[in-house]
């Protein structure tokens, strides 16, 4: 096809897909050990059998940098086709810098801008809304969003009620102009 036919992008949507999750598993099991709890209780209440846990020495930016790094493998783009990275996250590093500074450093995306949405788990959805009129005004191109938490190192272990829920991760999305039907 002839660049002059060429079909330009129509809409806005996810052009990539990266998550990343600990090695360590805690498992309901385990949880039974630490609070008064059962798999039975845990799995009727939340569907859950294992959350994933970071060891202390990994960062929330850690998490998020893996899986952004898999979005933009994912996307075929590298640093440099990157305008904006934002963080929705609960568990920053720490508040200045914000984690998706070091997010876009580790990722080596020089030109981006980036900062942190803190809004516990509607972040990452956020984030995506707030990609998408970037993309619309024009602004930018390609923004990567990734939701990250370090939850396991703020939770209550003693509270049955919450500490059976959370885990560590972090899933992102490079959100760009893509074709018609996607």
């Amino acid at each position: 096809m002839s660049k002059k036919h060429k079909k330009e992008p129509s809409g806005i949507g996810l052009v990539g897909l990266g998550s990343y999750a600990p090695e360590k598993v805690l498992t309901n099991f385990d949880l039974e050990k630490i609070v008064d709890t059962s798999d039975e209780w845990i799995r009727e209440r939340t569907g859950m059998v294992k959350r994933h846990v970071a060891d202390e020495d990994w960062a929330t930016s850690d998490t998020a940098s893996e899986a952004g790094r898999r979005a933009m493998e994912d996307a075929g783009i590298g640093p440099d086709d990157l305008d904006i990275v934002i963080v929705g996250t609960a568990t920053p590093d720490m508040l200045f810098p914000s984690t998706a500074c070091v997010v876009q450093k580790n990722l080596g995306t020089k030109k981006a801008a980036a900062f942190d949405i803190s809004a516990a788990c509607s972040g990452f959805l956020y984030g995506v809304t707030i990609a998408k009129g970037f993309i619309e005004s024009g602004a930018y191109e390609r923004c990567l969003v990734i939701g990250a938490e370090t939850l396991t190192r703020v939770l209550d272990w003693e509270d049955r009620a919450t500490c059976v829920l959370f885990g560590d991760g972090a899933g992102a999305a490079v959100v760009g102009k893509v074709g018609e039907g996607r």
